[in-house]
């Protein structure tokens, strides 16, 4: 299949490289206003280098890969879908509800399709949890516990990273709306919301620094959530699923794991994980590593997706979408005081 990218930043580069890594992909185009960073993404390639939309779509991509700022991603996916291709969009899906409605809009009117790039699903951390759950090692899910956090803006390059509107929000918009998809992952669906946010150490207008909430299932199992930019630890994410048989927690930076279960008398045994191969990656290469993998296992997901309907665990649209009506739904509760309901949302078609 015919690949175009959209932003060669830090990670758009590494979608392009994702893309080189795959034999059945061909990368035709990256479409970037920074000349020298289009012409390091399409090094050792025949892909067009380029800062236009025309040109770049004049290389007939099937799919392309959105890595922009949030703000610019609803009339890039348009223009795509428009042109015939399917789109992966970097999460946050889009700046606002009404941007990513639309782009859920456009892939059904053009009955293309459309991924959020939501890659901590292929994490190894996610897998194991997922795994444990599927098997029903845990038993049934009775609580959901999420949580990200790192210690604040000197991890950001650029300003549209954290600053409204361009963002669409602060540490909600930022690893927040990850921890939002791994909380809707293992419930299936966030209809309930009851929050609070606040902005009182970065000082950002409109960027949330912490945001606290409880969210609902369908079924009312419950997930606690917690994003932050004052993780004064550092970069930390962990989701703990409980059920009434276990436990099944995975955590990064570091990559870890741990499953507990009991048997018919009540005795527990624990199973942990600290996945040495991820860390001496990580050690010689950096992070980067660990997500040009994930984006690898993701952009083969969208591939199998497109082409025999292959679906977990790749993130549709309406995940994207979701996820952003969750957390304008928290900004909602701290406004109100009252818990906001929202109709469920299933897999796109």
């Amino acid at each position: 299949m015919r690949i175009g990218v959209v932003g060669a930043g830090k990670v758009g580069k590494l979608r392009a490289e994702s893309v080189k890594s795959i034999s059945e992909l061909e990368l035709v185009g990256v479409l970037e206003q920074a000349p020298e960073l289009a012409d390091a993404a399409v090094t050792g390639t025949g892909a067009l280098a380029t800062s236009d939309m025309d040109a770049f779509l004049g290389k007939n991509p099937e799919i392309v890969i959105i890595s922009t700022p949030p703000h610019t991603h609803r009339e890039l996916a348009e223009k795509a879908f428009s042109a015939g291709a399917h789109v992966l969009c970097e999460k946050p899906l889009a700046h606002s509800v009404e941007d990513g409605r639309a782009m859920v809009d456009a892939a059904n009117k053009a009955d293309r399709r459309l991924a959020t790039g939501f890659n901590f699903r292929y994490y190894p951390f996610v897998k194991v949890v997922r795994e444990a759950v599927d098997r029903g090692q845990i038993g049934k899910i009775t609580h959901v516990r999420a949580f990200g956090g790192h210690n604040g803006l000197h991890n950001f390059s650029a300003e549209w990273q954290y600053k409204m509107p361009h963002s669409g929000g602060g540490a909600m918009m930022d690893i927040g709306i990850h921890i939002t998809d791994l909380a809707r992952y293992f419930l299936n669906d966030i209809v309930q919301v009851s929050g609070v946010m606040s902005e009182t150490v970065w000082n950002v207008d409109g960027s949330e620094d912490n945001a606290m909430a409880v969210f609902r299932n369908p079924e009312g199992v419950p997930a606690s959530y917690h994003a932050t930019w004052y993780e004064w630890k550092g970069y930390r994410t962990w989701i703990e699923v409980y059920g009434d048989k276990g436990m099944a927690r995975g955590a990064y930076a570091p990559m870890q794991s741990l499953i507990i279960t009991r048997d018919e008398t009540g005795r527990t045994r624990k199973k942990r994980r600290f996945f040495p191969e991820v860390r001496v990656r990580e050690k010689l290469k950096s992070w980067q590593a660990t997500a040009l993998l994930s984006f690898e296992e993701e952009l083969r997901d969208f591939v199998a997706k497109i082409r025999h309907g292959y679906d977990a665990p790749l993130a549709d649209g309406h995940d994207g979408l979701r996820a952003l009506e969750v957390s304008e739904a928290v900004r909602e509760s701290t406004r109100s005081g009252q818990t906001v309901h929202l109709e469920p949302l299933g897999r796109m078609a």
